[in-house]
């Protein structure tokens, strides 16, 4: 009876709220889902040694200059190389000129932007594009700070100006950039009034501001309403730059899956579309198609790696795959 009474005292009998029910992680993310996503990024690695699959192989190596020098390999003279560069003992040793490689030793400012706005808040089969493209930032974000680089990043969305945050090799600023980025996340909702779209452009300006020389610069987005300025503003980024391009992508870019009516708003009007009809779907098909063609395109045109994201599938296991880095297999770790 005591105990009964002194739970009644300090409020254990009352009727408790019934628990808030869990999120849908394919709908929307939150700062403890990104944070906890540090031990799974380790498994990454966006040095500039890249495993033999990896898409970024042979594109991603900088040349910043530093104070020391890492030795990196020994390999075959070549008729542009530098005399002074030639390993002599080891020259004499085979018979056949040798130099020796080095990489110059210095940390790398990485500047993360991913996109937030309304046309992210979408997907047809396992993830949201917003979700996709905001764990893949914050895998980024982590292994990043994790190798010794110094971490900034870009979160933006409609109706408001994009929040900056300047590199710097710490964990305060990684959780300030991971909790504006859910934040932003977390506020996009069918039901929110409509805003004017922020055009990637802004942001592009913003991103050659702050990413001056000799950044990593990584775009994560579904490069909603791009033009032919926004290829010349991504050139002159990575003229000096890394520059690696993350398009976020939905299925349905390539093939409908509703063969029915459907009714789309944006949020203040409504339209019904017969996606029944064969000319309706092929035109949505094409102009998703197009889209995603043409930002695989720059890798060439504007030389920037590009690593698509499908929103049909978990994100860590796609970029894992385009880095060369099968199941069970460890990230490359020399520097």
């Amino acid at each position: 009876m005591r105990d009964r009474a002194a739970r009644t005292r300090a409020g254990l009998d009352k009727a408790q709220p019934p628990a808030a029910a869990p999120r849908d992680r394919r709908l929307y993310t939150d700062l403890d889902h990104l944070r906890g996503l540090e031990a799974k990024a380790r498994s990454l690695t966006f040095l500039p040694r890249q495993p033999a699959g990896s898409v970024l192989n042979g594109r991603h190596a900088s040349r910043l200059r530093g104070r020391g020098l890492n030795f990196e390999e020994l390999r075959d003279y070549l008729p542009s190389d530098d005399v002074r560069s030639i390993d002599w003992k080891v020259t004499a040793r085979t018979g056949t000129p040798y130099v020796r490689v080095y990489t110059e030793e210095r940390d790398r400012p990485a500047l993360i932007v991913v996109d937030q706005r309304m046309s992210m808040f979408f997907g047809t089969v396992h993830n949201l594009k917003s979700v996709t493209a905001a764990e893949a930032a914050a895998l980024a974000a982590h292994r990043i700070l994790d190798q010794g680089d110094r971490v900034g990043g870009i979160v933006f969305g409609d109706g408001a100006d994009p929040v900056e945050f300047r590199p710097k090799r710490s964990r305060a600023a990684v959780s300030g950039f991971l909790t504006a980025l859910a934040r932003a996340n977390l506020a996009l909702h069918a039901a929110a009034p409509p805003q004017a779209p922020l055009a990637l452009n802004t942001v592009l300006k913003a991103v050659s501001r702050i990413a001056t020389r000799d950044h990593l610069v990584l775009l994560i987005s579904d490069f909603d309403g791009i033009d032919a300025r926004t290829e010349i503003l991504m050139k002159g980024i990575a003229r000096h730059n890394d520059l690696i391009l993350l398009p976020v992508w939905d299925p349905s870019a390539r093939e409908m899956p509703f063969r029915e009516r459907v009714v789309i708003s944006d949020g203040r009007m409504q339209a019904e579309i017969d996606m029944g009809r064969a000319a309706t779907t092929e035109a949505l098909e094409a102009t998703g198609s197009a889209r995603l063609d043409r930002i695989l395109g720059w890798q060439n045109t504007a030389d920037a790696p590009v690593l698509p994201l499908s929103t049909a599938e978990d994100t860590l296991p796609q970029i894992r795959r385009l880095m060369g880095l099968g199941p069970g297999r460890r990230a490359w770790r020399k520097r």
